[in-house]
């Protein structure tokens, strides 16, 4: 028996009621945002360069939260921290996966805690992590690093204060490489090891970012053959793969042998070797990106937060004198300040949290992803919607922060400091991230920071540069665009404040002088990048 015309078409018509019956719908609206085009959706509403200061804008014009619709992915922007705390923080369970970055992450191969999915596998290296930076209880058994890493930036200013930015670069990497590896940085010269890490650093800050490739959009183009026009982004990816596999495996590979060698000092991996026994691949594999997790982690933030600090110190002098005048009352001129001292410093305390606020590291955060279907705030959030957090709207929110684009560390002291107000909401609580996903690497960053602030500010006037006609070069508050983002390079004149000062600084060639460096054996290291730049992906 056949079927007629109309006969097909009421079975179509009764499948598409069947289907509008028991599908599920939203029993929310949808958060608001701009009307998307047909295909495209809000692909042209994304804002592109710094990414923050266009979602920013989506406050006034949309409310807290909104909505862009990029070819069937939802992205919602947060532009609330209550509503981020509540989001991340009390529905964690539902809210702490991360997208799927087809570039960055399966094209690349960046695994690091970070950009994980969240899993037994993301769970196993912050569970490292927590044991070795996780409490200050913890990160107190490395002080003694620090501190010796913050005076030789001190000596490294006092011999070329034009190298300011490097300078800082240089002992963060020597601090984490040390306490990650038992790497011995080469102390003036060129570091291989540092070198590929802020080469890869620079990539990903890149290539985590949402939409900077159309891939991550239409993951089937990660399929189109190479030789095809338009795919030189394929030849980008297979040479930050490169990249990627020589950060993570040439230091491992490294400990190893030093290991081996019976000249392995104590270090975070060398640790895990030791405890662990027996390896399976999986088991390496988590010990390699946990231990790039904590070097790449801490190191970005804890650079960006110094340079912006110096950057602050530059831009307000006064501010730099007040911190003088309670680092000369506590700790005097005879010495140099170290974390015994840090409670009883609350303007320098203030002041490295207000640089934190000033400009956040990460100024929208790294995206969340929900696991289920959600109504939250009134809105139907569907399952699998990338979630931003606008950190750097919240750090220039007025409800959270009085005169926003002003320093003023005061207001992380409050009460008499700040004419009788409470101090205001701790930029700690958000600059970092949120819930289970909140940066590993915070503790490091601020403890890191405040001993180069305390040391820095004890010895030295931190001046503008001028250029050869004696004219004053201005420094501008500008900051790189990327996920991960630092000041713009900029001159300073930092000269110590007095002799006595200049002695201090020194001192630490005596007391600490420069052991050899690693350098030379990780050059020489018998390795092999299993990634060749001229193979194909």
């Amino acid at each position: 028996m056949g079927f007629s015309i109309l006969d097909l078409s009421l079975a179509g018509i009764g499948i598409y009621l069947l289907n509008r019956l028991f599908t599920k719908r939203p029993r929310a609206p949808l958060p608001p945002g701009p009307k998307g085009l047909p295909l495209l959706g809000n692909l042209l509403d994304v804002p592109t360069g710094h990414q923050w200061l266009g979602f920013a804008k989506h406050k006034d014009l949309y409310g807290p939260m909104s909505r862009l619709s990029v070819f069937g992915m939802n992205i919602i922007i947060l532009n609330d921290m209550k509503l981020a705390v509540e989001m991340f923080d009390k529905r964690s369970s539902n809210y702490s996966d991360r997208p799927n970055i087809v570039f960055g992450c399966e094209m690349v191969g960046w695994e690091t805690v970070a950009l994980l999915h969240y899993g037994e596998r993301h769970r196993t290296i912050r569970k490292h992590l927590h044991q070795v930076i996780g409490s200050r209880n913890a990160l107190s058994r490395y002080h003694s690093f620090i501190e010796v890493e913050s005076r030789r930036l001190l000596l490294r200013i006092l011999n070329d204060p034009s190298k300011l930015m490097t300078h800082v670069h240089r002992s963060t990497g020597a601090v984490i490489l040390k306490l990650t590896y038992g790497y011995e940085m080469e102390p003036s010269g060129n570091d291989p090891v540092l070198t590929v890490t802020e080469e890869g650093i620079s990539q990903i800050s890149t290539a985590a970012q949402p939409g900077t490739f159309l891939v991550d959009l239409l993951p089937f183009l990660k399929y189109v053959p190479e030789w095809m026009p338009g795919t030189g982004w394929k030849r980008t990816a297979r040479r930050y793969k490169a990249t990627v596999q020589e950060l993570v495996g040439k230091p491992y590979e490294f400990v190893k042998q030093s290991m081996s060698d019976g000249s392995a000092i104590p270090s975070y991996t060398h640790a895990l070797l030791e405890k662990s026994g027996n390896l399976t691949p999986e088991d390496e594999s988590v010990i390699k990106w946990s231990a790039a997790s904590l070097y790449t982690g801490g190191a970005d933030t804890t650079v960006s937060t110094i340079q912006a600090f110096f950057l602050a110190m530059l831009l307000h002098p006064e501010i730099a004198k007040k911190a003088q005048a309670e680092l000369d009352a506590v700790v005097g001129t005879d010495r140099l300040p170290t974390f015994e001292d840090r409670e009883n410093l609350p303007y320098v305390n203030a002041i490295v949290k207000e640089t934190i606020r000033w400009h956040p590291v990460a100024p929208m955060g790294l995206p969340h992803v929900n696991e289920q279907d959600d109504i939250f705030n009134g809105y139907f959030i569907p399952k699998g919607s990338v979630i931003m957090p606008c950190i750097w709207g919240f750090s220039k929110d007025p409800a959270m922060h009085d005169k926003p684009y002003e320093f003023i560390p005061e207001r992380f002291i409050g009460g008499e400091a700040y004419g009788g107000r409470p101090a205001e909401t701790d930029v700690m609580t958000y600059a970092f991230g949120f819930g289970r996903r909140v940066c590993p690497g915070t503790l490091l960053a601020d403890a890191s920071a405040f001993m180069a602030a305390a040391m820095a500010l004890s010895t030295l006037d931190i001046k503008k540069a001028v250029d050869a006609k004696g004219q004053v070069i201005e420094p501008k508050f500008e900051f790189v665009e990327g996920v991960l983002t630092h000041p713009v390079p900029y001159e300073s004149a930092c000269v110590p404040r007095s002799a006595k000062a200049a002695a201090l600084m020194r001192s630490v060639e005596e007391e600490y002088p420069w052991d050899s460096s690693d350098a030379k054996t990780i050059a020489n290291m018998p390795w092999v990048n299993p990634v060749h730049p001229s193979s194909y992906l």
